[in-house]
C-alpha cells in the first residue's frame, strides 16, 4: 500500500473562534473609548472653563497631592504621578514663585526636602476643590440615591480591575456615621492611646462620653462626623460639634497607624473646617495635649492658633493641655 504525501505544507487553519475573538477585542476597545469620550464630556473636561482656574489639570493634580499628603518630596510626587522629573521641577518652581509652596529641609537627610502648600497655596487649591465638589455633587443629584450608589460601586469595580486593590490611587474614602462606628471609635482610641502614650482607661471613658453625647444630642444641621474607611475597615475619624451659636468644636481626631502618611488626618481636619464655614460658625476650637505632635502639626498647617496651655494630671500622666482656635 502506497501512501502519498502532499508536497504543499499544511496551512494552520484560522479558526472562526480566533476571528470572533479579534472582533470581540475590537468591540471592547471601541466601547472603552466611547466611555472615555462620554465621561470626559459629562464631567466637563472639554469645557474651556473647566476648573475655572489658570492652572492646568496636571498642576491641579500636583496641588492635590501637596494638599493632602502629610509629608512628601519631589521624587515621591514624580513616582506617584508618573511625571517627568524636569517637567515636575518646572511646575514646582512655578508654585514657589507664586508663594504657594513651603519647603522644609529634612533633619535626617540634608539632601531631602519636604514639600507642602503654604497658607496661600491651600486657599488657592481649596477654591478649585470647592468648585469641583459642587460640580460632582450636581452631577450626582441628577440621579436617585440608589443609582448614585450603583454608580460609585461601578467606579470601584473599574478601579479594582484596572489597578488592583493594592495599587489603588484612591486608598480611602470618607463617609458619614453608621451604626457600630461609635463603639469602634471608642475602642480603637482607647487601645491606640494606651499603646502609644500609656494613657489609662480614663481616657477611653472620656472618648465614650464625648461620642455618646454626640449621638444623643445630634443636630444634623450643625454637626457632622466623618469616617475614613479603607478596604472596608475604619482607619480614622473626626467630629464637628456645636459649642455655641457661633463656635464649633473639632473633636476626637484619630488615624490608624497603618494608614498614616496618607494625608487622612489633614483631609479629616479640612472637611471639618469646610463644614464649619458652610454652616455659618465664626470660630472652630479644639482641645488637645502637647504630646500629640502629629495632630498639632496638622492643626498648625490648617491655620489654627494656640491660645492657651494648662498643666494637668490625667489618664495616668502629667500632661500639658492646649486650646487651639481658628477664625472662620
Amino acid at each position: 500500500m502506497v501512501t502519498t504525501v502532499s508536497s504543499k505544507p499544511a496551512r494552520p487553519p484560522r479558526a472562526r473562534n480566533a476571528q470572533r475573538t479579534d472582533a470581540a477585542g475590537e468591540d471592547r476597545v471601541a466601547m472603552v473609548r466611547h466611555f472615555n469620550r462620554l465621561y470626559t464630556r459629562q464631567i466637563g473636561v472639554l469645557n474651556r472653563d473647566f476648573l475655572d482656574t489658570d492652572f492646568s489639570l496636571t498642576e491641579v493634580r500636583v496641588l492635590y497631592e501637596l494638599r493632602y499628603r502629610e509629608r512628601t518630596t519631589a521624587t515621591e510626587l514624580g513616582v506617584e504621578l508618573a511625571l517627568d522629573a524636569g517637567y515636575l521641577s518646572r511646575l514646582l518652581r512655578g508654585f514657589d514663585r507664586k508663594r504657594l509652596l513651603v519647603k522644609e529641609p529634612s533633619t535626617a537627610d540634608g539632601r531631602q526636602t519636604f514639600l507642602h502648600l503654604s497658607k496661600k497655596g491651600r486657599e488657592v487649591f481649596d477654591a478649585v476643590e470647592s468648585r469641583q465638589r459642587a460640580a460632582v455633587a450636581a452631577l450626582l443629584d441628577r440621579l436617585p440615591p440608589g443609582d448614585q450608589q450603583r454608580l460609585v460601586k461601578s467606579m470601584h469595580d473599574i478601579e479594582r480591575l484596572l489597578v488592583g486593590t493594592k495599587e489603588s490611587k484612591v486608598p480611602y474614602m470618607l463617609r458619614s456615621l453608621q451604626p457600630g462606628d461609635i463603639g469602634w471609635i471608642v475602642h480603637r482610641q482607647g487601645v491606640l492611646y494606651n499603646q502609644e502614650y500609656g494613657w489609662d482607661e480614663f481616657f477611653e471613658a472620656l472618648v465614650a462620653e464625648i461620642a455618646a453625647s454626640f449621638v444623643k444630642n445630634f443636630d444634623a444641621k450643625r454637626e457632622r462626623c466623618w469616617i475614613a474607611e479603607r478596604d472596608g475597615e475604619i482607619v480614622g475619624s473626626v467630629f464637628c460639634v456645636r459649642h455655641s451659636k457661633t463656635v464649633a468644636r473639632l473633636r476626637l481626631l484619630y488615624v490608624e497607624p497603618s494608614a498614616r502618611d496618607m494625608g487622612i488626618g489633614t483631609r479629616l481636619v479640612d472637611e471639618c473646617i469646610a463644614f464649619a464655614r458652610r454652616t455659618g460658625y465664626k470660630k472652630l476650637t479644639l482641645w488637645t495635649n502637647s504630646v500629640l505632635d502629629a495632630a498639632r502639626r496638622i492643626y498648625e498647617r490648617a491655620g489654627f492658633q494656640l491660645v492657651g496651655e494648662e498643666r494637668h494630671h490625667s489618664f495616668g500622666h502629667d500632661l500639658v493641655a492646649q486650646t487651639w482656635n481658628l477664625d472662620l
